[in-house]
């Protein structure tokens, strides 16, 4: 299958149409925010179905469409944030809580922004690496095993009113795993804030709030990309399809996920994942090209 590269710049959506980006959509809303990985379903999927590879572009700019989910989502929580920090700004209250957690947001968002910058080039390019089977197999194995152990150690008592700065710092630090497709950002920041002991809905809902502004950062970044490199008015429009149904999946993904997390545990997640990677780790074919046609979807997925 052939990657399809405008300017340097993966865009394999455009050749995909309306139907399937709007599809690809629906899975990509579903997997943004629940801890499995939408890069690597993004991957997976469209070779299943032997489709084109949508490209790094389209997993990026559809993170607009796991910030519209999670501010309409957690609005209340968004809004409190927004007009109480304004208002202790305007009356010089800096030590107001909630003053203090957006600043907290704003410092937890520098390490995935330093190290996107960094990795710009390798994680968005054609034919990119950090996008073949095996990273993507192996990293949803590993991002398993660390759900799973944290799911038995940790204590699930604490609330997100007393967070910390600490807190907020070592799940940004987390964050920057979800650089690597397969890690998941919802999975690495849940990961963390169970590991600090949060309840698991709590660690949920400090992991939407703490990744709003990379998730904003990232969304626009490509956008912003994709208009650098002249995309033409069909390619426009079939994003704006993709966007508009992922964000309705992704809101219906945070809904399920919120009640999974207040009823359940991680496990059936961490199960899912640690699955997904053993088969994509038995059937990976390490001939060349074999990454990219991933041609063992054929093989023996039935």
């Amino acid at each position: 299958m052939v990657e399809v590269c405008t300017r340097g710049v993966d865009t394999g959506f455009v050749a995909l149409g309306y139907a399937k980006v709007a599809f690809l959509g629906v899975v990509q809303g579903i997997t943004e925010l629940l801890p499995i990985s939408s890069t690597a379903h993004m991957r997976l999927v469209p070779a299943m179905l032997g489709w084109q590879d949508p490209g790094s572009a389209f997993s990026a700019a559809m993170q607009l469409a796991a910030l519209a989910a999670v501010v309409s989502y957690f609005w209340s929580d968004v809004r409190g944030l927004a007009t109480n920090s304004l208002r202790a700004i305007v009356r010089r209250q800096y030590g107001d809580r909630d003053l203090r957690f957006a600043f907290w947001i704003a410092l937890a968002t520098i390490p995935i922004g330093i190290a996107g910058l960094l990795l710009a080039k390798l994680l968005n390019t054609c034919n990119s690496p950090l996008r073949s089977i095996s990273v993507i197999g192996w990293a949803c194995v590993v991002m398993a095993l660390l759900l799973g152990l944290t799911e038995l150690r940790a204590r699930h008592r604490r609330t997100i009113d007393n967070a910390s700065f600490v807190d907020a710092l070592l799940i940004g630090i987390a964050q920057v795993g979800a650089l690597i497709p397969g890690v998941s950002r919802s999975g690495s920041t849940l990961t963390a804030g169970l590991a600090l002991g949060f309840k698991r809905e709590e660690a949920a809902r400090l992991s939407f709030l703490l990744g709003l502004p990379a998730i904003a950062l990232a969304g626009l970044k490509e956008m912003w990309e994709l208009y650098k490199i002249h995309l033409y008015s069909h390619g426009w429009t079939v994003l704006a399809l993709g966007l508009i149904v992922a964000s309705i999946s992704a809101f219906f993904a945070i809904w399920g996920l919120m009640r999974i997390l207040e009823r359940f545990s991680t496990w059936p997640f961490a199960a899912y994942r640690l699955i997904l990677g053993c088969k994509i780790a038995r059937n990976f074919d390490p001939t060349p090209n074999s990454a990219q046609r991933i041609d063992f979807v054929t093989k023996d997925w039935n």
